[in-house]
């Protein structure tokens, strides 16, 4: 994979949707790091719940180029701060240290990532006392602090160090009863096929499922490789190629499988049904909304973010359950979950919260939680997505499509176009609703609606299409492509 040219100043340091992220050597530097975790550790110490006495601060990092090496030089600014840094014996997913911090009741979090970046990038995820991501007023007053230039000097030294991986998984333990997930596997004769991406999830479902699973659970690109195999660590059909061939080989074989994907930090999950067709979380949580509330009968409302799937809607609203929808980032749902009764809340991009666990995306406990469904159902995911369509009506056909743009100034050009002059029709059919929730959303009919929006950290538009078919989605994606490059 050709990477693109580098650019030759560092971009401002400015906080996304969930961190601070930016190009290695470029935007992230160790000098640019440490004033930056200095801040946001005091920020965190300065915002701590009252009767929180910790000075503890979590470091964690995932498996990318640099990021331990970086994780133990943002400990040293934590120390030097007046704090306490507290480092992961190894890579973990990021979901680990928000475990972590809810456990050991610490102040919050930093962990060296870049989620589902490419392999050039790295960044800075701030985990608050909550074990969720932090909202933007906190991010804003860190910004606000390294505006102000306060001077603090790293203090290096003996690192006390925990394993939060053994720690995380032992909590999803004790949450589930996953003797009898895999036992249910074994009478479907379901194997389940593992993709970690090279990230730092690698080994997990495995270890999770232990001994009693050998032979129902394998894995793929579970290696470390900071290059990722060539693409980002973003659990996307393109880049599931490998999964894809090997579930489609295991069926072919007659052993029908399910495989599981996980991002590079282990916070974002998709899968693919035993026929190689690729699901992401538009048909997962459909999935997790009807198991939970349905057979299960948990309590609580349903979040989804404004690209969401309105299969997920119908669902929920079959259910009898109630759906609030928000702008993308998880940490929007989060501050839901920390302030309502939330059955379930998630993302188009893979990232899946649950009320009762953390509020905060958990892979790994949403992969166990789609096979506990499978098992509950009988049937294997395709199938049972099938028959919840089926139910539940809805469109089942979606894609994205990721539209490089050349510079920020594009970026501004489009965005004042779209706010300005929305576009009336989309690819012959009259618009209908025009939402602003986050971007621009067409609603173009039933289960039918393109999404345009920017990336938080790059120069990137997302493109988003839900229809009927799949002729349709790609005929709107090519529309969307088309007027992006030419406004």
């Amino acid at each position: 994979m050709a990477s693109a040219p580098l650019p030759l100043t560092a971009a401002p340091i400015r906080f996304g949707t969930d961190g601070w992220r930016g190009i290695l050597g470029v935007d992230i530097t160790v000098e640019r790091l440490l004033p930056v975790a200095a801040a946001a550790a005091r920020e965190l110490a300065y915002q701590a719940p009252e009767g929180l006495k910790s000075r503890t601060v979590v470091i964690g990092y995932d498996r990318r180029f640099l990021a331990p090496e970086l994780a133990e030089a943002i400990a040293a600014a934590v120390r030097g701060a007046g704090l306490d840094p507290l480092l992961t014996n190894t890579a973990v997913p990021t979901p680990a240290c928000s475990w972590a911090v809810v456990q050991r009741q610490a102040l919050g979090a930093l962990v060296i990532t870049a989620s589902h970046n490419p392999p050039e990038w790295l960044g800075l995820k701030i985990k608050g006392p909550f074990g969720g991501s932090v909202e933007g007023e906190f991010t804003a007053a860190v910004e606000q602090r390294l505006a102000a230039g306060g001077i603090s000097v790293p203090v290096a030294g003996d690192l006390p160090r925990f394993d939060a991986r053994d720690e995380h998984l032992q909590g999803l333990r004790n949450k589930l009863n996953l003797s009898a997930i895999t036992q249910g596997l074994k009478s479907m004769g379901l194997k389940v096929i593992v993709d970690p991406m090279h990230g730092s999830a690698a080994g997990c479902v495995q270890n999770l499922l232990g001994e009693e699973a050998k032979g129902i659970v394998s894995e793929i690109r579970s290696v470390r490789d900071p290059l990722f195999g060539g693409c980002p660590p973003e659990p996307l059909a393109p880049h599931l190629e490998q999964l894809i061939a090997a579930v489609q080989a295991s069926t072919q074989a007659g052993e029908p499988a399910v495989g599981l994907v996980f991002d590079g930090d282990g916070d974002r999950i998709a899968a693919v049904d035993e026929t190689g067709c690729f699901c992401s979380t538009q048909q997962l949580m459909p999935l997790l909304i009807d198991h939970l509330a349905g057979s299960r009968k948990l309590p609580g409302t349903v979040v989804k973010t404004v690209s969401g799937s309105d299969l997920m809607r119908l669902v929920a609203e079959d259910l009898g359950r109630t759906v609030l929808e928000l702008p993308v980032g998880f940490k929007y749902i989060a501050a839901e979950m920390l302030s309502g009764d939330v059955l379930i809340g998630g993302e188009e991009s893979g990232g899946v919260g649950f009320g009762m666990h953390l509020p905060e995306r958990d892979a790994l406990f949403a992969a166990m939680l789609v096979l506990e469904a499978l098992v509950e159902g009988g049937k294997p995911l395709g199938k049972r997505l099938e028959a919840l369509r089926n139910r539940c009506g809805g469109a089942c056909h979606y894609d994205r499509l990721d539209l490089r743009l050349p510079d920020m100034d594009s970026r501004r050009r489009l965005e004042a176009l779209l706010e300005d002059q929305p576009p009336q029709t989309v690819a012959g059919v009259a618009v209908q609703e025009v939402i602003t929730t986050d971007g621009v959303k067409l609603r173009l009919g039933p289960s039918h609606w393109l999404m345009l929006r920017f990336s938080g950290t790059e120069p990137l538009l997302r493109l988003y299409c839900e229809a009927p078919d799949a002729g349709r989605v790609a005929e709107v994606l090519a529309w969307a492509r088309s007027f992006a490059e030419a406004a």
